[in-house]
């Protein structure tokens, strides 16, 4: 064989799935890039070359591996990103890589972040890479039109034929039209700025005719659909497409920070680069509330040039498997010495010398019976602990006090310098120096079509400052300065644009429905019921929730119907609102800011006994605000405190599968229950949060309280808890939508969105045939006879919906193998959702077309 990859090599870890399947990459990757190299270095004679890794150092061509090649792209911009941003003094920096497919984010503050786990294109990959998000919104993104709503990609034009001004014909799906386009459409891109590569012969400029004709012609599209609403201009179209596109990179940098509990609002610098990161940097940084961009000279091609300021670097890492103690810190020195010295040997076989080698250990820690771990830096055993401890509140937002730690691998990182900034500064302008436009065009920003100044970079002296709005034209890339903004010369060469005039902070939309703010609604509601699932993750204790991911978390309109579901566990789909409606049945009149109610009962909205659902009210900011007041004085108590309060806005829930839940056996849904008593604790709309007060002891007392009460109390506590602050987490981003659109466009829109999801459900059914059809399935279990469940489905054409007839399925089986009202739910909604193409919110509307006639009685 002319290669061998051996996972004891390859990924020296525990995980055989992931080892496996990295050991496959490398042994498919590695003849094809040691072909590639051979044939490089041979063109090189004898000069050194060096390689990227996906790590962010660099490698001797003879010592270079495939699992190592993966994102060494990205990952030069990265090291180019926190390099060049250092040396303008700026170490708090999120770095915005925009390209033509795709856009790479990523966070540094002070050190690369590295992830030592990775799936890339559905492969595992054990191998420590940088740490980079990507979403596909780039300049080849592809515009459409579709079920009411404006949508860009996620599928990409690509270079070829790429975007319709490439003279290439464009998409041959969606609008005909690409991201780019939107630039060349509102004027943001100038055609006569670029140079003539375009076309079959590569010969022709910028094709802006095309542009305007497809935009036309989905404009025309747009204001067909919508009769009522006052005619969109192309302009006001292209806009909202660029609108989306934004929101979308915005989300992908939001998973980075925010979800790990990191603000970037104030102290952190917007790095872009890319060839299309320009012309959207102040837009993006606006959508996260950031004040300040950097632009290197660079900036248009920094992956390169960060591959050529990387170090040499190599990482080994090693399984211990040892609780972090005094006993075991003589072993973890002796194996973070045996990786000192193999990675020392590494770097010096590439030709460094031993004296320039810069040696850092670290180690992965989690707490005793989990499985996330944490890199920490190496040290004392207490330093080791309080750098734990601050990095597990940080992302998890709390430690668990007197949890042992155990050290599941130790790290050693060796790094040798290549090359360096260059931190030469320019001179003073001359005397009488004076910036002075190339031209001024019309583009339309902010609202509208506005004289707009362009600027060539290399005319600009230090000191230079140009205001918004503004285009500025460099070799390798165009940089857009938005209305509010002003990009400033530093005496660096780099490009810094600053946020001078406050962003408003309430944005005026109507409530009729709007096809562009319909897309944006959707990616909202959705963003933050995903926001939720991240936070549960992140504060659970239990495996199951917090590595198993069996949970699920949406919000919902005041009366209950769902409104956006995070794509988490399928059976909790469409099953979460009977649940929530449940709950409001109860106790709608004695609701309260601050309070939170709790259910499993599958004869109320629940699935099984295990999948306990949080529900908490969500009122005014100003309620919640006086209902804290009122706990913490003690000033309202009693039926009077429920009538002082407006009914519920919205309502949040988070489900969760807690691992242990009382029944006959550990750990949840035993196999051979026969009444609900003997699967576990049953759960009936139980409040468990009085204003802000966790009710601990009746909490405890219904849990322990049970013929077969939990073995496990601690832990149901510490999820509850977790499914509490998943749930706060939505309330305070549908507060934060609420202070930026208003109360009544956020209630409308929910309103809009079932709607939506509504018609796009019933053109599916408007292509179904309309003959009746019926079938019977037979289930496994035949200890009763053989039981089954029997579908008639009929299409009524003129109503444009469908009856789903379970009549004559088998009765209610002695055994726990029975379906409740909220799963039969679940699978029908599950199922029509699957049949749209596009991508839909899950939401109540798309029940509405579909009529359930089912068996009073649980079934099969």
């Amino acid at each position: 064989f002319t290669q061998v990859s051996l996972s004891c090599e390859t990924s020296p870890l525990m995980k055989i799935v992931s080892r496996g399947d990295t050991a496959t990459v490398d042994a498919y990757l590695s003849p094809i890039l040691r072909r590639y190299v051979d044939q490089v270095a041979s063109e090189l004679g004898g000069t050194r070359l060096l390689f990227m890794q996906s790590s962010g150092g660099l490698k001797d061509a003879t010592f270079f591996q495939g699992k190592d090649s993966i994102l060494s792209g990205p990952a030069g911009g990265i090291v180019g990103a926190a390099r060049t941003c250092e040396v303008e003094g700026l170490d708090h920096v999120v770095g915005f890589d925009m390209g033509g497919t795709s856009t790479d984010v990523c966070h540094y503050k002070g050190e690369y972040e590295r992830a030592f786990e990775t799936e890339v294109a559905g492969v595992r990959i054990r191998a420590p890479m940088m740490n980079i998000h990507t979403v596909a919104a780039g300049g080849g993104s592809i515009l459409s039109f579709s079920n009411g709503r404006l949508q860009v990609g996620p599928e990409s034009a690509g270079a070829n034929p790429g975007p319709a001004c490439y003279r290439r014909g464009g998409p041959d799906s969606g609008c005909g039209l690409a991201v780019s386009d939107i630039n060349v459409m509102l004027g943001k891109l100038q055609p006569d700025l670029f140079p003539p590569v375009f076309g079959p012969n590569a010969d022709e400029p910028l094709d802006k005719t095309v542009v305007e004709e497809r935009f036309a012609k989905v404009t025309a599209e747009i204001n067909a659909s919508f009769p009522d609403l006052p005619p969109k201009s192309v302009y006001e179209v292209a806009t909202g497409f660029l609108t989306i596109a934004v929101d979308h990179m915005a989300i992908a940098i939001k998973e980075i920070t925010t979800r790990r509990g990191i603000d970037v609002a104030k102290k952190y610098a917007l790095c872009s680069f890319g060839g299309a990161g320009g012309q959207h940097a102040c837009l993006v940084a606006d959508a996260l509330g950031m004040e300040t961009v950097f632009m290197h000279p660079y900036a248009g091609v920094l992956s390169a040039f960060g591959m050529g300021l990387a170090d040499v670097r190599t990482i080994e890492e090693a399984v211990v498997e040892l609780e972090l103690n005094s006993e075991n810190v003589a072993g973890l020195h002796a194996e973070l010495g045996r990786l000192e010295a193999k990675v020392r040997a590494d770097i010096t076989a590439q030709g460094v010398d031993d004296a320039d080698i810069d040696v850092t250990f670290k180690a992965q820690l989690r707490y005793q019976g989990t499985d996330s771990t944490l890199l920490c830096d190496w040290g004392e055993v207490g330093e080791v602990e309080r750098d734990f401890d601050e990095r597990h509140r940080q992302q998890y937002g709390f430690i668990m006090q007197g949890k042992k730690l155990v050290v599941e691998s130790v790290v050693v990182e060796a790094s040798a310098p290549t090359g360096s900034v260059d931190d030469t500064k320019l001179p003073p302008p001359p005397a009488g120096h004076q910036l002075t436009p190339v031209k001024t065009v019309e583009a339309y920003m902010d609202g509208e079509m506005r004289p707009t100044r362009v600027f060539a970079r290399e005319d600009m002296a230090v000191g230079d400052r140009v205001a918004g709005p503004a285009i500025i034209t460099e070799p390798t890339g165009t940089n857009v300065v938005e209305c509010g903004w002003e990009a400033e010369l530093t005496s660096r060469g780099n490009l810094v644009m600053r946020r001078v005039v406050a962003k408003a902070k309430q944005t005026a939309i109507g409530t009729r429905v709007d096809p562009i703010t319909l897309e944006v609604f959707n990616n909202l509601y959705m963003a933050i019921a995903e926001q939720m699932g991240v936070t549960l993750q992140n504060v659970s204790y239990s495996v199951n929730i917090k590595e198993r991911l069996d949970f699920s978390c949406a919000l919902f309109d005041p009366e209950g119907n769902l409104i956006a579901n995070a794509p988490h566990v399928p059976v909790h789909l469409g099953s979460m609102s009977e649940a929530v409606k449940s709950v409001l049945g109860a106790h709608g009149g004695a609701m309260c800011p601050g309070d939170v109610y709790m259910l499993n009962a599958p004869y109320n909205g629940g699935t099984h006994i295990p999948d306990v659902t949080v529900i908490t009210p969500v009122f005014s900011e100003d309620d919640h605000a006086r209902a804290e007041f009122e706990a913490a004085s003690a000033s309202a108590s009693g039926a009077d405190r429920a009538e002082s309060f407006e009914k519920p806005l919205f309502f949040v829930a988070s489900r969760g599968h807690h691992s242990e839940i009382g029944g006959i056996t550990p750990g949840s849904m035993p196999p051979f229950s026969r009444h609900i008593d003997e699967e576990g604790i049953l759960i009936d709309n139980v409040q468990m949060v009085d204003r802000g007060r966790f009710l601990e002891k009746e909490v405890a007392e219904l849990f322990l309280g049970h013929k077969h009460p939990t073995r496990n109390l601690d832990q149901n506590l510490s999820d509850l808890r977790a499914q509490i602050a998943a749930n706060e987490a939505g309330i305070k981003d549908l507060h934060k939508m609420v202070r930026e659109f208003g109360l009544d466009v956020v209630q409308t829109y929910m309103g809009h969105v079932q709607d939506n999801a509504e018609e796009a459900v019933r053109r599916v059914i408007d292509q179904l045939p309309d003959e009746p059809s019926e079938f019977t399935y037979q289930m496994d279990d035949d200890e009763d006879g053989t039981p089954y469940v029997k579908v008639r489905v009929e299409v009524d054409r003129a109503d444009r919906s469908v009856t789903l007839d379970f009549t004559g399925t088998a009765p209610q089986q002695p055994t726990n193998f029975n379906a409740p009202v909220a799963i039969a739910q679940a699978a029908v909604l599950y199922v029509f959702r699957t049949l749209v193409d596009e991508k839909i919110p899950l939401n109540a509307g798309c029940l509405k077309p579909l009529k359930m006639i089912l068996p009073e009685e649980p079934r099969v």
